[in-house]
């Protein structure tokens, strides 16, 4: 009697083989499966980031664009640094800066900055004016400069 032909409590030994492969194939197609819907999951999951990580890179782009804009910046400029568009007096070409150059200025040294200007402007313009004056304030003056002002709208 061959191996192939030996019977167990009424069954061939290949029929038992043959089951147990089968239940083994049938584990193996199940928990792959249960594992690729995890990843499927998981794949979904990123998928939703990446979506909103684009979304926000749109709107801080658009924030960006809005920061950058040259009528806001001058505004700026204007109202918190008390700075000016270049006169037609004060343009030159590129040919005319060595003249510009050995001529000595026009004007002395700038003026300090007004300190109403100071507390009234954001804090980052606040501490750039503070430092563009002539001469640097003392360190008491200049933490008196960089503190908030209670009733300036921002």
């Amino acid at each position: 009697m061959s191996l192939l032909d030996r019977k167990v409590r009424g069954f061939r030994l290949i029929d038992l083989a043959a089951l147990g492969l089968l239940i083994v194939l049938i584990f193996g197609v199940y928990l792959a499966k249960t594992l690729a819907g995890g990843e499927r999951a998981q794949i979904a999951s990123v998928e939703r980031q990446i979506k909103a990580e684009k979304a926000r890179i749109r709107l801080l782009q658009a924030e960006v664009s809005h920061l950058e804009q040259p009528a806001r910046i001058e505004h700026l400029a204007e109202t918190y640094l008390g700075l000016a568009p270049v006169t037609i007096k004060r343009e030159t070409t590129t040919e005319g800066l060595v003249d510009v150059v050995r001529t000595p200025p026009l004007a002395g040294p700038a003026p300090a900055p007004d300190r109403a200007v100071i507390a009234a402007a954001p804090t980052e313009a606040r501490a750039a004016m503070a430092l563009a004056g002539p001469a640097m304030p003392s360190a008491p003056v200049a933490a008196q400069l960089l503190t908030p002002v209670s009733g300036v709208a921002r």
